[in-house]
């Protein structure tokens, strides 16, 4: 279905403490295998150690890894050691103007960040999926001060991707919730934000 709307990468999701989409390494591995080349691959992950990550993405053969836990820097060295090509991506969750610091501490480790709205703190963590949007003029600031590639996820859907990107100017857009019905990959859906996607690059591009 996301092929079939000419969509750029696909996003594989791991073991998650919640979320819509969980579908595991192995699962993961098989859609991996089919996918053309000119389709990148992003493997969710919420281990936070660098080998569980290895082992993880050993499995599932992702082109990409993004780590959805603000981890330890430290534990980018397995990965960085033992899958060189591997592309990692650096979820930060944007709960208030802090996550502007921690570009410094992932910007010499990660490949790219994607800004998402999941609740690091507490009890009961999100780590995706939430289907809430963030406050939209912390990820511009976050994307105006690193010179890594920045994505944009967390509540997007068909009526505000348009907005988002042309306030924000990420690289990319991440969607899960805003493109199913009954917790299930919803084509019309699907095909009404690769649309709106697509005007709001026409818009930039026209400025």
């Amino acid at each position: 279905m996301a092929l079939n709307e000419g969509v750029d990468a696909v996003g594989l999701v791991g073991e998650m403490p919640s979320g819509p989409g969980v579908i595991g390494s192995d699962r993961a591995s098989s859609i991996v295998a089919v996918l053309p080349d000119s389709v990148d691959s992003f493997f969710l992950t919420s281990h936070d150690r660098g080998r569980d990550i290895v082992e993880e993405l050993g499995v599932s053969h992702a082109s990409s890894v993004q780590i959805v836990r603000h981890i330890d820097p430290v534990e980018y060295l397995p990965v960085i050691e033992n899958l060189p090509k591997l592309r990692r991506v650096q979820v930060i969750h944007v709960e208030n103007d802090s996550a502007l610091e921690l570009i410094e501490r992932y910007n010499e480790v990660a490949d790219a960040f994607l800004l998402d709205s999941g609740k690091t703190m507490g009890a009961n963590p999100q780590f995706g999926g939430t289907g809430k949007v963030h406050d939209w003029a912390i990820s511009k600031q976050f994307v105006q001060s690193t010179d890594l590639p920045v994505y944009l996820a967390g509540g997007l859907s068909p009526g505000n991707v348009f907005r988002a990107i042309t306030e924000v100017r990420p690289a990319g857009v991440d969607v899960c919730s805003g493109v199913r019905s009954n917790d299930t990959l919803d084509s019309e859906k699907v095909q009404a934000f690769v649309k709106e996607v697509k005007r709001a690059d026409d818009a930039i591009n026209h400025q």
